[in-house]
Parts: C-alpha cells; sequence; structure tokens
C-alpha cells in the first residue's frame, strides 16, 4: 500500500484506522456533519439559537462539560471515567432537554441508531449522509455514540460512509471486513459493487475468501508474513489463482 501511495500522483481516498482522528467528542453524528443540520431544525421549531442545542457550546452539562462523562485522573493508575451523574450521560444541560422537535428532544434524537434516524428525518437534505452509514452496515450505531468505543473496522466504515457519492476515484481499504459478520459482508460487498459500477477503483487490502471471489484482479504476496513474505505469488483473476503452482491460497478459495 504505501509503494502504491509513493508511486501514484493522482488523489487517493486511504481508509484506514490510522488515519482517522477521533476524540471523547466525536461522534458519527459530528463526524459525518448531521449534528450542525439536527441543532439548525431544532433551532427553528423552537426558535431559539441553535447553538443551545450543541454539547461543545452553550447547551453543554455545566457538570461534565458536555463530555457525559467525568475523567478522574490517578496518579498511579489510569484514568477513570465514570457517568455524569447531572446529565446521565446525556451530555446535555437539563433546561436544553426542555426543547422539543417532534415531539422528542435533543438528547433523545441524538440517542437514535442511524436506522431510527433515517425513519425519523425522512425528507430532509441530509438523508443521504445517515443513508451512507446504514449502506456500510452501520446502521445499528447511536448517533451520539463516542467513536472511542468503535472497533477499528467500524472506524474505517465510518470514514469510508464520509467519502461515498464519489464518481471515478481512488480508494484504498484495509481490511475494511474485519470483526463482520457474514451478512454484513454480504451488504459490504454489494456497496463495493455499486461503487465500482460507478466508476470508483476499489483496492482492498483483505484475507477474507468472500471479498477475493468478488475482485476483478487479485495479487497475492506472500508465501508468509513478515520477513518470509513480500513476494509476488500471483496476479490474475480468482479463477486463475486456482491453477498457480505457487498459490498459498488456492486450496482456501477452492474449498469456499
Amino acid at each position: 500500500m504505501e509503494a502504491f501511495l509513493r508511486a501514484y500522483t493522482e488523489p487517493v481516498i486511504s481508509i484506514r484506522q490510522k488515519d482517522i482522528g477521533i476524540n471523547l467528542r466525536s461522534t458519527p453524528a459530528t463526524y459525518l456533519d448531521l449534528s450542525d443540520e439536527i441543532r439548525k431544525l431544532f433551532a427553528k421549531a423552537n426558535k431559539v439559537s441553535n447553538t443551545l442545542f450543541s454539547f461543545n457550546s452553550k447547551g453543554a452539562c455545566p457538570a461534565c462539560g458536555g463530555k457525559g462523562v467525568i475523567v478522574s485522573d490517578m496518579s498511579f493508575m489510569d484514568a477513570i471515567e465514570t457517568e455524569c451523574e447531572l446529565c446521565h450521560g446525556t451530555r446535555y444541560a437539563q433546561e436544553v432537554l426542555e426543547y422539543k422537535y417532534k415531539g422528542k428532544n435533543i438528547a433523545e434524537v441524538m440517542d437514535m441508531t442511524v436506522t431510527e434516524a433515517i425513519g425519523f428525518f425522512a425528507g430532509e437534505e441530509f438523508l443521504i449522509r445517515l443513508q451512507s452509514l446504514e449502506d456500510v452496515g452501520l446502521g445499528y450505531l447511536h448517533l451520539n455514540q463516542a467513536m472511542t468505543t468503535l472497533s477499528g473496522g467500524e472506524l474505517q466504515r465510518v470514514k469510508l460512509a464520509s467519502e461515498l457519492h464519489k464518481k471515478g476515484a481512488v480508494y484504498i481499504l484495509d481490511e475494511p471486513t474485519n470483526g463482520l459478520h457474514l451478512d454484513d459482508v454480504r451488504k459490504l460487498l454489494i456497496l463495493f459493487n455499486r461503487m465500482v459500477d460507478e466508476g470508483n477503483t476499489l483496492i482492498v487490502i483483505e484475507h477474507s475468501l468472500d471479498v477475493l471471489r468478488q475482485a476483478d484482479y487479485v495479487l497475492e504476496l506472500g508465501p508468509e508474513g513478515g520477513m518470509s513474505g513480500g513476494r509476488l505469488l500471483y496476479e490474475g483473476t480468482p479463477r486463475g489463482m486456482l491453477t498457480c503452482g505457487v498459490s498459498v491460497t488456492k486450496e482456501y478459495l477452492k474449498d469456499a
């Protein structure tokens, strides 16, 4: 991957866990710029400033400062996080929760899953960003879920969701199916095929045989990892790998 990035001079969308900057205040809603849109709806419905509905601004719980947790630094061990006793983890000041939109306060809305929010915000212009999270198999995430609680694979898919709906782009994905259930892998493959049909190029570093079988072109490196690997064993279609004498993967591919 690093060699390709050095040699390829055109823009590349690289999606790896280490590329994703997150902190205690990062959520799927903030990462995809959904929070601003939701705050605008609450502000318009209640005729107040939209900053009132931000836990990073006026709406923050005065006890935890909008973090939802109290972080206690311990000189002799790792810091301890406990749920804020004033806001009970909602991050918002109590008076903010008195304002409603479609019968729900800001904390109730932000605690929705992506799938629930798609139904709740039907017809809104930002719905496509919510749908992108559903498309990458993250419909179960809550809008206010701390990004620090997500796995590496989930973080990659959140970033992928933020980069969807482009045409003619080159994507590099580093083991995007890591830790996924087979049903979620199938959903991701449907998305990958759709992205390719839209004129994008996907370079996927993977060990999943389900992904391998769907590839247009395969590069197999080996024969082992680390210092015992790094040699090109095969390049071509997945079917052609079955007749490659030095391929390590072909036996597993036959069984699949």
